[in-house]
Formats: C-alpha cells, sequence, structure tokens
C-alpha cells in the first residue's frame, strides 16, 4: 500500500517566509545535528566480520551508479551521487524531500 506523507515547507522552518525569524527560531537553526551518507549496506555474519583483516573485501548489492541516500536523525531526506572536492569527499545532491521504499 502506497501512503503518501505530508510535505514539510522546509522555508517556514527557517523563517523565509516569514521574513525574520523569532529568536527562538534562529537559536534552533544552529543547532548541529548528524548527518549521514550511506554508500551501502547488507547484513553479515559476526564471524566473517571478525574474520576481516587489512586488505578483506566486502561486496555489496548496490550497483556504483545507485545514488547516494544523505539521511539526518536517522531519515532520508535526499539524495545525490559521490562527488570529489579537492582531495575530500562530498555528495551532489540530486533530489531532495525522497521517500525510503519499505
Amino acid at each position: 500500500m502506497n501512503q503518501t506523507q505530508p510535505q514539510t515547507d522546509y522555508a517556514s522552518l527557517s523563517g523565509a517566509s516569514t521574513g525574520t525569524p523569532a529568536p527562538y527560531r534562529e537559536k534552533l537553526l544552529t543547532i548541529k545535528t548528524p548527518v549521514t551518507v550511506v554508500l551501502a549496506e547488507k547484513k553479515e555474519t559476526l564471524r566473517n566480520i571478525l574474520s576481516l583483516v587489512p586488505g578483506s573485501m566486502l561486496t555489496f548489492d548496490t550497483h556504483c551508479d545507485h545514488p547516494l541516500e544523505l539521511s539526518v536523525g536517522g531519515h532520508v531526506i535526499a539524495n545525490g551521487e559521490t562527488v570529489k572536492i579537492g582531495d575530500k569527499f562530498g555528495i551532489r545532491i540530486r533530489q531532495v524531500g525522497v521517500e525510503k521504499p519499505e
């Protein structure tokens, strides 16, 4: 069964639609939260995990062209693709507000 989720108006949360954000809203928007980029996931036995040594390789079923998932608070909020920014790893956002398939 496909149920649609209500869309969040992120502009109103940031105060963009009301001009200047209220002081509490401004303070709230400065809170830092963990952001996670998921390349792939799989379940593996503890036996296999404990047998890992330097040079070991794990194979995942996710295709290398599959988009990465950007999660905040355990919720997927966007997807994108891998990019190299200088000598760092990054993600180019391609879609915001994606729903994770059940």
